[in-house]
């Protein structure tokens, strides 16, 4: 397994070889242990452009999940899952809201963005959303969160 992190912005409660444990963990849990994973922390900046110029919608997102596999095209298997991309300013904000650390909100969005690559969806149907909502918690009491 490779996970790949680049960091566009720090926070000093976020330990990089913290996060790749955590990241190794989920990825085995769900049958993906020897998929490659590419994790970007960047700024509301950063992620907003990403944002419009991918998606089309305006504005700065919490986290982006960009699949490498399951698109409208057809495409070979590949090792590598795909890229997630996760905003440390929204995720300090939300952090704030929830009353949660920043860590833990990490986690949530980076367990999040995970099964977005897995083709989970929350925005499809009631059922659908339910059961992303369950596995994302299933997943951070995986981890410890």
């Amino acid at each position: 397994m490779d996970i790949q992190t680049a960091w566009r912005m720090r926070l000093p409660d976020l330990d990089s070889r913290k996060i790749k444990r955590k990241i190794n963990k989920v990825l085995t849990d769900l049958g993906c242990g020897e998929k490659e994973l590419s994790v970007l922390f960047t700024d509301d900046r950063e992620i907003a452009a990403l944002n419009h110029r991918y998606l089309g919608k305006k504005g700065a997102t919490d986290v982006l999940a960009f699949p490498m596999e399951g698109g409208a095209e057809p495409s070979p298997p590949t090792p590598m899952l795909g890229d997630v991309v996760v905003s440390l300013e929204t995720a300090l904000k939300e952090a704030a809201e929830l009353g949660v650390s920043v860590t833990e909100m990490v986690d949530r969005l980076l367990i999040h963005g995970i099964l977005h690559l897995l083709g989970f969806d929350h925005e499809a149907s009631g059922a659908d959303a339910e059961k992303m909502r369950l596995e994302e918690s299933r997943l951070l009491d995986l981890i410890g969160g």
